[in-house]
């Protein structure tokens, strides 16, 4: 078997904000790696650092109050220490992001086609008709219907739906090496998640490009992502590949985002089941383990920071940040006769 081409390596990637209120550590110690024609899927609530450190990458947060550390590689060349000038020509040619909102990103006073014409131009010396032909080629390509026609439209003329597709042809407008897809569905009805994932992965299969997938939706990840890693408090608590993560997950988060979800082969539940407390403070994190004061099988040695490893020598893949024992942790995870976080405190040995 073919070893995969790696194409990004994140080591140790650390990035703060000073603020009014004090220091932020936006994303703790993050690793991670990116195969070409691999779909990283980056999980996790609200806050907890997920596109921080995607747009890290592309150098989209970079200030006089933001502060990184560690490495971030593209193919030797490393993101984190390249120069605004260098970023540049890396954005949106070996680059490109779709971000979150396609109505904000989209500037509302110009045409879609000039939006896509711009990028190409700014990357491939092409003339305007060229890239022209080239914008109607990608939106025909993502499913906008009377394309040439549609070049013309303003983004505010569009549906939501079809302004995600005009945001993934944009991106791939350049043939990007890795494309970061920062909450693709969101605010999208189901019909047209369903499209835009097959556009996904269909381009991903096409390019061989890498995707970084960021999203909180785990339907979503099981039907396009080849490896996860769960984020909570600015750190990944857990890391390996989509079935390990479904089938034999090691961290209480991820217990309580598996049991958060509805089962369609069960009957409704009366109430949804939710994970108790809120998201830590990056103001202020809690000591130790950030997933500790809403963890109920917490003990003394959650105030240790866990480091993420592998902890079952059967799967090298896999790596977690949690104190407990494999044993404990099967035992524990079970809710029910599902995956889910207990409700209650439980003393642990």
């Amino acid at each position: 078997m073919t070893e995969p081409e790696r194409l990004l390596d994140v080591e140790n990637l650390r990035v703060s904000f000073r603020t009014e209120e004090g220091l932020v550590q936006a994303v703790d110690d993050v690793s991670f790696h990116v195969d070409r024609g691999e779909v990283l899927a980056i999980v996790g609530e609200s806050g907890s650092g997920k596109t921080v450190t995607g747009m890290s990458l592309m150098g989209l947060n970079r200030s006089a109050n933001s502060r990184y550390e560690g490495r971030a590689t593209l193919r030797g060349r490393d993101l984190l220490a390249a120069s605004d000038a260098d970023l540049r020509k890396i954005r949106g040619s070996e680059i490109a992001m779709i971000f979150q909102d396609p109505m904000t990103a989209l500037n509302p006073v110009q045409r879609i086609g000039h939006q896509i014409v711009e990028q190409i131009r700014a990357h491939e010396d092409l003339t305007k008709a060229q890239a022209l032909d080239r914008a109607v080629e990608l939106m025909e390509r993502v499913g906008v219907p009377r394309a040439k026609e549609r070049l013309r439209s303003y983004p505010h003329e569009f549906s939501g739906g079809m302004r995600q597709r005009v945001m993934i042809a944009m991106a791939l407008s350049c043939s990007p090496e890795l494309l970061i897809a920062d909450e693709p569905t969101t605010a999208l009805d189901v019909t047209i998640q369903a499209q835009i994932l097959i556009e996904l992965d269909q381009l991903r299969r096409e390019t061989n490009a890498g995707v970084i997938l960021v999203t909180h939706d785990l339907g979503v990840v099981a039907d396009i992502a080849d490896r996860v890693a769960v984020m909570y408090g600015g750190r990944i608590v857990e890391q390996g590949t989509l079935d390990e993560l479904f089938y034999d997950p090691q961290h209480p988060y991820t217990w309580g985002l598996l049991g958060s979800i509805t089962r369609i082969d069960r009957d409704k539940p009366g109430r949804l089941p939710a994970i108790a407390g809120l998201p830590p403070s990056l103001l202020d994190p809690p000591r130790g383990c950030h997933f500790r004061p809403r963890c109920p099988h917490e003990f003394e040695q959650c105030v240790e920071v866990p480091k993420l490893e592998v902890r079952d020598p059967s799967k090298p893949g896999h790596c977690d940040r949690c104190w407990l024992s494999i044993e404990e942790k099967r035992r524990l995870r079970t809710v029910d006769g599902d995956f889910g976080l207990a409700a209650k405190k439980q003393a642990v040995a």
